[in-house]
């Protein structure tokens, strides 16, 4: 039978900045980035985390990458707690799961030819002799539809979307079966994003990636994502099937974002009841931390935090909401 394990599995994790006590003794604030956050990832699937900014996104991309631990709860990769494994073997870790950043440019070391940007990680991570490397980074350049010459170049002589595809390329060199995508595509023009995401879905199908894409872009994750995580002030408000969650969305959050999303000949409603007040992260509430711009909220929504529970006839649609939207209903 198929292994049906999934590849990440994330419990109760959340990540804490600050906290403690000063040199002085005097306790210091702490600033909660992600909260109570379980989630997981199966093999193969285009998982997508969508939110505001400051919600929390690109902290939890980070923890799943292993560039940072979880304050509290865990995080196991193929059944393996990841901290423990970062710290016992980084070079193994970072074999099996890559990133790929934001800004393409300044996430390549200008001082360097592109042939050593992507030689590095075949080097120390795979340990490839000269011939061995040759082989690869041909390779690696016509995954991604670069010429080959363009290895003697540096950053600065690439445009925005190739120097994009050479991030891609460094994050597929040491064969890794998890991409952590942030914002890959935000920082360039449209219609080279549509180069770049179908690329991505190529080299998904070709050398059996798992993805996890984070966005603010609700179209484009929609367009990429199996399944979509929406985040909420550092936790979860909803999470299910993508085309589940943006035809009938169970989180009164997830209709304000799909109501605000820009589309052309349809104006931008913003509900009198949305404040654009975000909670205090050094005081979170005690309820639900979307209730002062919600619509739906009473006193046991900001008493009580909801669960995230399932809503529906899906059961893998799943939101924490005490009076979830109804079909057709605006925020």
């Amino acid at each position: 039978m198929p292994d049906t394990s999934p590849l990440v599995e994330m419990q109760q994790v959340e990540r804490r900045f600050g906290g403690g006590k000063s040199l002085f003794g005097k306790p210091r604030p702490a600033v909660h980035a992600v909260q109570s956050v379980s989630l997981e990832v199966q093999p193969g699937e285009t998982l997508g985390i969508v939110g505001e900014s400051g919600c929390g996104k690109s902290t939890l991309a980070r923890m799943l990458a292993g560039l940072d631990s979880p304050t509290d709860g865990a995080i196991h990769f193929q059944g393996e707690d990841l901290a423990e494994a970062v710290r016992r073997d980084f070079k193994a870790m970072a074999r099996q799961i890559q990133y790929v950043f934001q800004d393409p440019i300044s996430s390549l070391n200008p001082r360097k030819t592109i042939r050593t940007i992507l030689e590095t990680p075949l080097i120390h991570l795979l340990g490839l002799k000269r011939a061995e490397r040759e082989a690869r980074l041909a390779e690696l350049m016509d995954a991604v539809n670069l010429r080959p010459e363009f290895l003697q170049r540096y950053p600065h002589e690439f445009s925005g979307g190739q120097a994009q595809r050479i991030g891609i390329a460094r994050a597929l060199a040491a064969s890794p079966k998890l991409i952590v995508l942030d914002e890959p595509v935000s920082a360039l023009d449209v219609s080279v994003q549509a180069q770049v995401l179908n690329l991505l879905d190529d080299l998904k199908q070709r050398f059996g990636l798992t993805y996890v894409f984070i966005s603010h872009d609700l179209a484009v994750v929609e367009s990429v994502s199996d399944r979509v995580a929406v985040m909420y002030f550092g936790r979860l408000a909803e999470v299910g099937p993508a085309k589940r969650i943006f035809a009938q969305p169970a989180h009164h959050y997830t209709r304000l974002l799909l109501d605000s999303a820009p589309v052309p000949g349809k104006p931008v409603l913003v509900p009198e009841s949305e404040s654009g007040e975000l909670p205090d992260p050094f005081n979170p509430p005690p309820g639900c931390a979307f209730a002062a711009r919600c619509p739906a909220a009473d006193e046991r929504c900001r008493s009580e935090r909801p669960p995230l529970e399932a809503k529906g006839a899906e059961p893998e649609h799943l939101a924490a909401c005490f009076h979830p939207p109804r079909v057709g209903e605006r925020a």
